[in-house]
């Protein structure tokens, strides 16, 4: 087999509780430990193996189950230590943050996701656990598998980016409303590039919308 080629992507029984049988792990790359990949629910975890046991948002493959208990020895008092946003029906509007300026929308998000309601969209069922396979042209190079998963990860990666400067460009203080629609215009143009992955999108409401025609 030759050197370039990745190991295969570790199995493991349905009943093993292990961050490999939870949709929010993905398989991201090889390392020196084998397949490593991120957690949708905790990115600031880094890069882990698919054998390490689950957390309290575990979500096994094939089907949804309530999150695994976590035991309170007392209740807490919570004390926040957000910044206060005075709310407005705009969600566009700028929130001062220092040096750092972004629109309302975007800091509810970050809220969001710390607080686990951000969740990442979910695969379509029936790619779960798929693979691509890579078939080059000419016959005597190796051809190559790849979880769909890590393909679907880094298209939810482009569509949330994109997503962003969307929101960006509509709040800009120094465009034009004429900039605004032409560069909205690109934006729409790039949606409609990427209806081909719809398929791996289990909302209709996750997918890309481009414009008429495009999809």
């Amino acid at each position: 087999m030759p050197d370039d080629l990745p190991p295969a992507l570790p199995t493991f029984q349905p009943e093993e509780r292990v961050c490999g049988n939870c949709k929010l792990w993905s398989p991201h790359s090889v390392d020196h430990r084998g397949w490593v990949g991120p957690c949708r629910i905790y990115p600031g975890r880094g890069l882990f193996p698919p054998s390490a046991p689950i957390c309290d948002k575990f979500a096994p493959k094939g089907g949804v189950s309530a999150p695994v208990p976590v035991a309170s020895t007392r209740a807490r008092t919570v004390r926040t230590v957000a910044p206060v946003v005075r709310r407005k029906s705009d969600p566009n509007e700028l929130v001062d943050l220092g040096d750092l300026n972004m629109t309302r929308e975007e800091l509810m998000e970050i809220f969001r996701e710390a607080s686990g309601e951000g969740e990442a969209p979910p695969l379509a069922g029936k790619w779960e656990g798929g693979t691509i396979k890579l078939v080059p042209g000419k016959p005597d190079v190796q051809g190559r598998d790849m979880p769909i998963d890590s393909l679907f990860h880094k298209v939810v990666m482009v569509r949330d980016r994109l997503r962003t400067l969307e929101q960006k460009l509509n709040a800009h203080p120094k465009l034009t409303d004429a900039e605004k629609v032409e560069m909205q215009n690109y934006i729409t143009r790039v949606y409609g590039s990427l209806t081909s992955f719809n398929h791996l999108f289990r909302e209709k409401s996750d997918q890309f919308v481009g414009q008429k025609g495009d999809e």
